[in-house]
């Protein structure tokens, strides 16, 4: 069986486009696979942490259970991988998965993905999600490269229904006194650009509680460090002109491949991020 026909056998590979690698292939439903929470760097004391970075909590498993219909399960099985803010408007979290590549070539991540607020109100509640998002923390040669992508959904109450990219992050602040250890905030609210013809209204329903999957592909080049463009469900986006954020090399992250995913709030009320399964292909 050649491998084309191997995928589309396979219904839970059968939905992706992977590259000829398949690096990881995580559906929740076999648990947590190694996703966690961005922790802040620290020395000595955790109290030196950014409040930025210490206001993340854990992913964890969730069968996205609602009050008025029970459980709605996961694309397919039973679990999808929750990030959930705190109901705190401007809030954030995160999942990390940190691996490392073999190969400076083109990679792919795909992933399922849903989102909502918290259904805690009887109404549809659908300018409470400021943003959800991915970003790669990549490092080969000379630059640590992180490419930001988001779906900027509402901003302080207006619709918005647009995608962005990053370029700028905060100062450089050392941690600690020994000179080992510094952090940065990536994902301040600060430096969000629009894409160029990136606005895109995605299914979002009629009521606090029922969801609609979608489908997000992001391609990009480890060897150029270059985006090379990304889809949601029917719309694929020519990334030409578009950039990430680039700052020096670190004296420890060699071949650095973190994939981090991200949600955000703009009420005082909690956004859930959902993941039914997230694939990452490559090349190499």
């Amino acid at each position: 069986m050649n491998r084309t026909a191997s995928l589309r056998a396979d219904p839970r590979l059968s939905r992706f486009d992977p590259l000829p690698r398949i690096i990881y292939f995580d559906d929740f439903d076999d648990g947590m696979n190694g996703w966690t929470a961005l922790v802040g760097n620290y020395e000595d004391s955790i109290d030196t942490m950014s409040r930025s970075y210490a206001r993340h909590t854990q992913p964890m498993l969730s069968q996205i259970a609602h009050w008025d219909s029970g459980t709605h399960g996961a694309f397919d099985g039973t679990y999808a991988l929750k990030v959930a803010t705190r109901p705190v408007k401007g809030e954030r979290n995160t999942a990390i998965k940190r691996v490392t590549f073999r190969k400076a070539s083109r990679i792919r991540v795909e992933v399922y993905f849903t989102f909502k607020p918290e259904a805690n109100e009887l109404k549809l509640s659908d300018q409470d999600v400021r943003a959800v998002g991915l970003c790669f923390d990549l490092q080969n040669g000379a630059h640590r490269v992180m490419p930001h992508l988001r779906y900027l959904n509402a901003l302080d109450g207006e619709r918005m229904f647009k995608w962005q990219f990053k370029q700028t992050t905060t100062p450089f602040r050392a941690i600690g006194g020994r000179g080992e250890t510094v952090t940065h905030d990536h994902l301040a609210p600060e430096g969000w650009e629009d894409i160029p013809g990136g606005g895109q209204k995605l299914c979002y329903n009629e009521i606090p509680t029922k969801i609609n999957w979608h489908y997000l592909r992001f391609d990009f080049d480890l060897a150029e460090m270059k985006w090379l463009g990304f889809q949601c469900n029917d719309r694929a986006f020519d990334c030409a002109g578009v950039n990430s954020i680039v700052i020096p090399a670190m004296k420890n992250l060699w071949c650095m491949l973190n994939l981090v995913f991200f949600a955000e709030s703009d009420t005082d009320k909690r956004t859930f991020f959902y993941l039914d399964s997230v694939m990452l292909s490559g090349e190499f």
